[in-house]
């Protein structure tokens, strides 16, 4: 009976966190899971795979240092960023025209190099209080619905329109002029053609449900299991529907019990209720053969633009790319009304309807969970944001570990 008993509870548990006994499945260790991010990294940047590991290590282990110096230099920061090619190093952009010495940090097994520029017309700080305060009036001056983020290479505001709406409004340069005296801080328009749209809940997933208003079944991804102290529960986006089942390979539906959902301004987040302790693993390859377990947790203001990380969702599987914009605000109405700047975008090419919810993640770090992408008109992706795990609702937080009992009942 006792048999019986913990093969039905391994097949429960199995269905919260993403991994099936009717697939063989893997558990990474620590290193197998970065070897398998650092073949991404060695591909996009073409550089030999023990360089790749002994650079995304640096990325994670930096973190404190990179941390330090940003704190150190806080009143004239206007943004840090990894640089990849030619050479593995920070980049960390100052106001003012004091000069700064290179410096370099020990990052794991590598010496990175901290490279230090000047001439910055703002800060951090007083742009994205500029994009906080002025987005309305920013997005009056274009008559339409741009994007609007940090870039933390230039230490501007970046608002991002179509060229129909940039011509309607006398061009680039000119709306460049206006809009940084409009502002206060230095604003660069990029002129593209694109449409943001939350990721779901269509497209395929492991997360589905019935639209009891269309009678049409949606589907999304999972995220991370959370717990509150007292409940383990799995994440998923609040646009999700909230009555879900997982669905295993058999195509056998778990339904999942609904806590709860936080979609206004700066969240987009939903929770289901989990009955069993589980172990905090997720599903990180494309063919959901391949389980990680959850290590440790990146917080929004230690992620730097150009930081590598990988996501999985169910319409486009596993890929990785890097962080392109900070303080990122989609355009349209996508939070309850227009978000706020507190979203992280990340270069395409793979989104897809169907991969809300879905987590992001370097090695066993995780980052966040995916909210939507920006799409071209010939329905490519440009690029996805997600929310970052700092704005889990209270009480709910990142489970880095399994529960004693679970442990216990191994």
């Amino acid at each position: 009976m006792m048999s019986l008993f913990r093969s039905r509870l391994f097949w429960f548990i199995a269905l919260l966190v993403g991994t099936s006994p009717a697939i063989a499945q893997t558990t990474q260790t620590r290193a197998e899971a970065l070897a398998q991010d650092a073949a991404e990294y060695a591909r996009a940047y073409g550089v030999p795979a023990p360089e790749a590991v002994r650079r995304l290590i640096a990325q994670q282990d930096s973190v404190p240092a990179i941390d330090a110096i940003a704190e150190r230099y806080r009143d004239r920061l206007a943004g840090i960023s990894v640089q990849h090619r030619p050479d593995y190093r920070f980049i960390v952009y100052l106001t003012g025209e004091s000069p700064v010495a290179p410096t370099s940090v020990m990052a794991g097994s590598m010496r990175v190099p901290v490279q230090f520029r000047t001439g910055a017309k703002a800060s951090r700080e007083r742009v994205l209080w500029a994009l906080t305060h002025h987005q309305p009036a920013i997005r009056a001056a274009l008559s339409g619905t741009p994007s609007m983020g940090i870039d933390p290479r230039t230490g501007e505001l970046v608002v991002i329109a179509a060229q129909s709406v940039v011509d309607r409004a006398g061009g680039a340069a000119t709306l460049d002029t206006r809009l940084t005296q409009l502002a206060g801080v230095p604003v660069r328009i990029r002129m593209l053609d694109l449409v943001d749209r939350n990721l779901g809940p269509q497209g395929g997933g492991r997360l589905d449900g019935t639209d009891p208003a269309s009678g049409r079944r949606y589907r999304c991804t999972s995220g991370f299991l959370v717990g509150d102290g007292t409940r383990t529960a799995i994440t998923t986006a609040a646009h999700c529907l909230d009555d879900l089942a997982y669905i295993d390979p058999a195509r056998q539906a778990t339904p999942l019990g609904f806590v709860g959902q936080w979609g206004w301004g700066y969240h987009d987040v939903q929770i289901h209720a989990v009955p069993t302790a589980a172990r905090p693993t997720f599903f990180a390859d494309t063919a959901r053969t391949l389980t990680r377990p959850v290590e440790a947790q990146r917080s929004k203001t230690s992620t730097r633009a150009g930081d590598f990380v990988c996501h999985r969702g169910e319409s486009t599987g596993y890929s990785c790319a890097e962080v392109t914009l900070l303080d990122f605000a989609p355009a349209g109405q996508l939070c309850g009304g227009y978000c706020l700047p507190t979203w992280v975008a990340v270069a395409g090419p793979t989104c897809k309807l169907g991969d809300s919810g879905g987590p992001v993640f370097s090695g066993t770090t995780a980052f966040g969970i995916v909210k939507g992408a920006t799409f071209r008109p010939d329905g490519s992706c440009a690029f996805y944001f997600y929310m970052s795990l700092d704005y889990l609702p209270t009480p709910w937080r990142l489970l880095t570990e399994a529960p004693a009992a679970l442990v216990q009942g191994q």
